[in-house]
């Protein structure tokens, strides 16, 4: 149980994540004046314990993540970070060390990232620990790179590798198939679940030569279900260039059916971006020059319906399900 009254709690570990615009977290609400010429872009997510981290997951992974969660979403959008907004819901058996390691943490991502804490609430509750995480970012006026851009004729990119959070969460609930890991792939998976890297290094190519974009956070093929779909459009994609880790490929060589778990199963934070032909040169030239990987996966094809994912010998693949579901 934490010893720290409301205001020490607030003073002693999470004043010093305040920048300017949160006036020391004094007052009851921040003064953000936008950079000229620029629009806010603004995303908001909720982390539960016992549905999207374990509970007995350290204090600095719970806090990472929840950072980084949600800088995924302002990536997609092409987005600086300006800053972001903390509400905790506090069970009593978060003691005041947990809340130390939280912070520092949460302070370190804050400082890499260029976000800083601008305010929030603290609550308690006889549930799990609830947190919700509100990030504020910008981009130049009328340039934030819509998820429902994507045209007829397009290329779909995805960023880095897919499948190894999902992979990854089986590592840490200790599933059957990773005991034939080896102790590196498992270090690798596990710390993709644990640790995304929100691709902010993308978001000026995406600005510049992106019609639209989105996070993968449920899984590549329901999310690009998704983005096809209130896009007005359908999609192609060749399976067989969906960039998989070699610890992905890996398992799916021992356990075949991983190949459909990796493809639709959430936590991979990567960005799948769709760009007219005459732009993916430039796209991808960009994207190297970020130091992020994009592999071209398909294209955009009109229609209203679901995508048609075409496997190595040129038949149709089908999933049992698309994404993770939140209800």
């Amino acid at each position: 149980m934490t010893h720290f009254s409301e205001d020490d709690f607030i003073s002693h570990l999470f004043a010093p994540l305040a920048g300017p615009e949160g006036l020391g977290l004094r007052d009851d609400a921040a003064v953000v004046a936008p950079p000229l010429g620029h629009d806010l872009v603004m995303t908001k997510d909720a982390l539960v314990a016992g549905v999207h981290f374990f509970a007995d997951d350290t204090p600095q992974d719970i806090a990472r993540k929840l950072m980084r969660v949600n800088l995924s979403d302002l990536a997609a959008k092409g987005a600086d970070p300006l800053g972001f907004l903390l509400a905790l819901a506090i069970p009593s058996h978060c003691d005041d060390a947990f809340w130390r390691a939280f912070a520092q943490a949460l302070q370190e991502d804050s400082v890499l990232f260029s976000c800083p804490l601008f305010g929030g609430d603290t609550v308690s509750t006889q549930g799990p620990l609830v947190m919700t995480l509100t990030a504020i970012g910008v981009v130049p006026h009328g340039h934030h790179v819509p998820r429902f851009g994507a045209r007829a004729g397009d290329r779909i990119y995805v960023s880095g590798t897919i499948g190894d959070a999902a992979l990854g969460l089986d590592v840490r609930k200790g599933a059957d198939w990773t005991r034939a890991c080896n102790k590196e792939d498992r270090a690798f998976l596990l710390a993709r679940y644990l640790l995304p890297m929100p691709r902010l290094h993308l978001r000026r190519a995406l600005r510049a030569e992106a019609n639209g974009a989105m996070d993968v956070s449920d899984g590549f093929v329901g999310d690009l279900t998704k983005m096809m779909r209130v896009s007005g459009v359908s999609a192609r994609i060749h399976l067989a260039s969906v960039p998989f880790s070699p610890a992905v490929r890996r398992a799916i060589q021992r356990v075949p059916a991983l190949y459909d778990h990796a493809l639709t199963g959430g936590d991979d934070y990567e960005i799948i971006a769709a760009v007219q032909p005459e732009r993916a040169s430039m796209f991808e030239a960009e994207a190297l020059a970020a130091g992020v990987q994009v592999t071209c996966v398909g294209e955009v094809v009109e229609g209203h319906e679901p995508p048609q994912f075409v496997d190595e010998s040129g038949g149709l693949h089908s999933f049992a399900r698309g994404s993770y579901s939140h209800f």
